[in-house]
């Protein structure tokens, strides 16, 4: 290729590097059970780890799982980075903070954020999110756009630093840049006991 050949690419598309980012550090004060809500077992299985499974099974290139209010050290393989966000308790934005600053440490082009009470959200919809070319793309579940959530670099400097909101915000203020991708599957949160018992 000459260089008048050159085709100017965005950068994650010249150095595809793709994180997963499985936000598991709030407190789940929702939950009635014995036990924080992503220790709850699925099919015997922990709802979080049940979550870390699909996407280490996607095609990225890293998975990260961001902790705050409980220990999640025994169910995240040696495969997977966990980061612990000390301002956990200052909302979900400075979660998905440390994950940015992270991925920007290790070089990663792009960022999937998922949440570690969605344990519906497969394999299969990581990898339909991970393979569109776009800063902004979002999942699409019979029309409502929901997590994952995939950002690329060039997107990060405008999300929230603080609060309860991380992509959400930045679909809302920039619709027309987002990419919906039609997936099937179930993309709702357990948040309560009676959330977990239809899972169950």
């Amino acid at each position: 290729m000459t260089e008048s050949d050159h085709v100017e690419t965005k950068p994650y598309e010249r150095h595809r590097s793709i994180a997963a980012v499985i936000l598991a550090a709030g407190a789940g004060s929702r939950f009635a059970g014995n036990e924080h809500k992503l220790l709850a077992e699925i099919d015997g299985v922990p709802m979080v780890r049940i979550v870390i499974d699909a996407a280490r099974a996607a095609d990225v290139d890293e998975v990260v799982v961001v902790s705050g209010a409980i220990d999640l050290e025994s169910l995240v393989p040696d495969d997977v980075t966990l980061l612990h966000n000390e301002l956990w308790e200052d909302g979900q934005a400075t979660s998905l903070r440390a994950a940015v600053a992270y991925a920007e440490m290790r070089g990663h082009s792009a960022i999937i954020i998922g949440l570690g009470d969605s344990p519906g959200v497969t394999s299969e919809i990581w990898n339909a999110v991970a393979a569109v070319d776009n800063d902004l793309v979002s999942a699409r579940y019979d029309g409502d756009l929901r997590p994952p959530v995939k950002l690329s670099a060039a997107m990060w400097a405008g999300l929230p630093v603080s609060g309860d909101e991380g992509a959400r915000a930045l679909m809302r203020a920039r619709p027309d840049f987002v990419r919906p991708v039609p997936v099937e599957g179930n993309p709702h949160d357990i948040d309560t006991l009676e959330d977990l018992r239809r899972w169950s």
